[in-house]
């Protein structure tokens, strides 16, 4: 073995760093490649499925995976190759959170790899149906023409309202879209907020601290992010603050900035609450704000500020607002049939009523 040895450095988290370069006699080298912050099974896949498939491409290389070190030898040449492929996988990975089978198979072969998969040019196209890859390769997309609207209107605009009854997917899609800018890098964190109605009366009577108690009414948001991120990773994203959930109460004072924010069951929020909320926005913020203006639970003489508001902001550039309707209903069929015996009931009412 040559004396010496060569320090190689790469900038930026996407990039696997080299540690060290050992050159033998013979013409085979040695690197030892340090992987960025990832878990190693979302590169490996399970049992080593996807390294083994690698594997398969550069028969001549002798590649070692211990955690987040990988050490490979063999030419050169063939671990110049090896690097800049791994460098793609990596990417891919920590962009969009899957790594296929058939994507692995395209990048792999000679060439330069164009971003031709399914998956990636579902995130160069603002049009396709995938929003997001979700936990176990669950692919989230628009299934309907409304969500569609909602996904092209938050590329287009800053500010994106989206009404309509329950299960057309509001919440699950504007999740989803977060998920996807801060992967993507186009936003520092994720703020998700709705407002506890019930809370102010019943509060004080649930067991635990203030986080116990609200969080039954944030549940639905954690569920949707629990379907799009592994639990350790939303875990560690809640602790350190990429990602909060709070009440709509909790959003007062603060500059909402660089943030995807989403205020969902924007129904239950009063004429104040909700100015107050629009008028947090940062220079460099996205908000998307869901309700059901068929399901307000404030006081009757409390009218929704949702119901207002987007009758104010009609019309305003760089707002857009998508109504969704019972063919957007992704829930079970009887879902579908519910909403429109209650709506028919509420026809026939407001019909005897202008009689009486």
């Amino acid at each position: 073995m040559q004396g010496g040895f060569k320090i190689h450095l790469f900038v930026g988290e996407k990039q696997p760093r080299i540690s060290k370069t050992l050159t033998y006699q013979n013409p085979l080298t040695e690197k030892l490649i340090l992987l960025p912050d990832i878990n190693p099974v979302e590169l490996y896949g399970v049992n080593d499925s996807t390294l083994e498939l690698i594997r398969t491409f550069y028969p001549k290389l002798k590649i070692i995976a211990r955690g987040l070190e990988l050490k490979i030898q063999g030419e050169e040449s063939d671990i110049e190759s090896f690097e800049q492929k791994l460098s793609l996988l990596i990417q891919h990975q920590q962009r969009y959170g899957n790594l296929s089978e058939q994507l692995v198979k395209k990048l792999m072969l000679p060439g330069d790899f164009v971003q031709e998969s399914e998956e990636a040019s579902a995130y160069g196209n603002p049009s396709a149906d995938v929003i997001v890859f979700g936990n176990s390769g669950v692919v989230v997309k628009a299934r309907t023409p409304n969500q569609r609207k909602i996904v092209t209107a938050s590329f287009a605009n800053d500010m994106v309202f989206a009404i309509g009854p329950a299960g057309t997917g509001k919440t699950y899609t504007a999740v989803a879209l977060a998920v996807r800018a801060l992967r993507n890098k186009e936003v520092k964190r994720i703020i998700l907020t709705r407002p506890a109605v019930e809370a102010g009366e019943n509060l004080g009577f649930l067991p635990g601290d203030l986080k116990e108690k609200l969080d039954p009414y944030l549940q639905p948001l954690y569920d949707a992010l629990l379907d799009m991120i592994p639990a350790d990773k939303l875990s560690s994203f809640l602790e350190a603050g990429i990602i909060q959930i709070a009440p709509l109460a909790f959003m007062r004072g603060r500059t909402l900035d660089n943030a995807f924010v989403i205020l969902d069951e924007a129904q239950n929020a009063t004429e104040a609450q909700l100015k107050m909320f629009l008028t947090r926005m940062g220079r460099s913020a996205k908000f998307l704000i869901t309700g059901d203006l068929t399901q307000i639970d404030l006081p009757k003489n409390q009218p929704s500020g949702l119901a207002n508001g987007i009758k104010i902001l009609n019309g305003v550039e760089g707002i857009e607002i998508i109504h969704l309707d019972t063919s957007d209903v992704i829930r079970h069929k009887l879902v579908t049939r519910i909403l429109h015996a209650y709506q028919q009931n509420q026809a026939d009412n407001e019909s005897s009523g202008r009689k009486a």
